[in-house]
């Protein structure tokens, strides 16, 4: 008997990731539900999967997961756009869904596994620890913090575990469609950058790039996911190196994997809530999950850029 596992949002950037992940396990099918509103079918061109055009709430989805039809759930669905502010859309499709996931696998007992935010934090001073500094500055940071607190109510009634993962500053392989749906909005600074380099123009960043923000690589979060399926119980942790780096370390690194001088262009900030230092503490993660980050910013971006110029734009583990 194969192991059968949902993951909503598949499509996305870190869900197609997981996917193509799981999909490499002996034993294991996997099934990708995704409305694709944000994410790209192309993710998943080289990913052995099914796939349902759906939302992650249908109620005959939810019945197959009252029902014990998936042995574990990895919940990336969400509206993922920081700049968005419709408060009530947000909080529906981020927050209400997931309340939702949480009562069907309650009564199947079966494992979720969700994508929290490092938005959750906002400007509080770093390093970022669960439990303390959760301030967030936009609705959608609330929304993350909403469904933390969801998931605290249900810890200790919920017939299995459910592991929150609160994502810092995600990059990597597989987000190249994201970044092309949401104009260049939502994708990382590298591939931002990379793509403003490749086009001929100067490297532009918020004054004077010294903003320092936890970087992670994709590989690293698909491998505390896959961690998260033998956690020994519930709780929220956080996902990223445990080091804060700046944007102008970015540049100077994509200089290095380029073989390129390249002269930086600043401009002013338009954003109230940006965030200016986020670092993960890793503690509890380490503690919860038994998972280290394995990859550095200057490994990290080497790896993804020497991918980005041999063409590839699927998730890592189909490159």
């Amino acid at each position: 008997m194969s192991e059968r596992i949902l993951v909503t949002g598949g499509a996305g950037y870190i869900g197609s990731n997981i996917a193509a992940a799981l999909s490499k396990r002996p034993g294991t099918d996997v099934l990708v539900v995704d409305d694709f509103s944000s994410g790209d079918w192309r993710n998943l061109i080289h990913v052995d999967c099914q796939v349902r055009a759906t939302d992650c709430d249908d109620p005959a989805l939810l019945d197959e997961i009252a029902n014990g039809d998936f042995s574990a759930i990895f919940h990336e669905a969400a509206i993922t756009d920081t700049t968005i502010m419709d408060q009530r859309l947000m909080m529906e499709v981020n927050t209400n869904a997931f309340a939702d996931i949480l009562e069907a696998s309650h009564a199947s007992a079966t494992r979720v596994i969700y994508a929290s935010s490092a938005g959750t934090y906002g400007n509080s001073p770093a390093p970022n620890k669960v439990g303390s500094g959760e301030e967030p500055e936009n609705i959608y940071g609330f929304s993350k913090l909403a469904m933390d607190r969801v998931a605290y109510r249900w810890h200790d009634r919920h017939a299995s575990n459910i592991i929150g993962l609160r994502y810092f500053n995600v990059y990597g392989p597989g987000e190249t469609h994201k970044n092309e749906k949401s104009g260049n909005k939502t994708a990382s600074m590298m591939l931002q950058l990379y793509e403003q380099v490749k086009a001929g123009k100067q490297p532009r960043l918020f004054k004077y790039g010294e903003q320092k923000r936890d970087f992670v690589y994709i590989r690293d979060v698909v491998a505390a996911n896959l961690a998260a399926l033998d956690a020994p119980r519930s709780g929220v942790c956080n996902v990223g190196s445990g080091q804060a780096r700046s944007y102008n370390d970015i540049v100077n690194t994509l200089s290095d994997a380029l073989n390129m001088k390249l002269d930086i262009e600043y401009f002013d900030n338009p954003f109230t809530f940006f965030q200016n230092h986020t670092e993960a503490d890793l503690s509890n993660t380490e503690s919860l999950l038994q998972w280290k980050p394995a990859w550095t910013l200057e490994k990290g971006m080497h790896d993804y850029i020497s991918l980005l110029e041999k063409g590839h734009r699927g998730p890592a583990e189909t490159a």
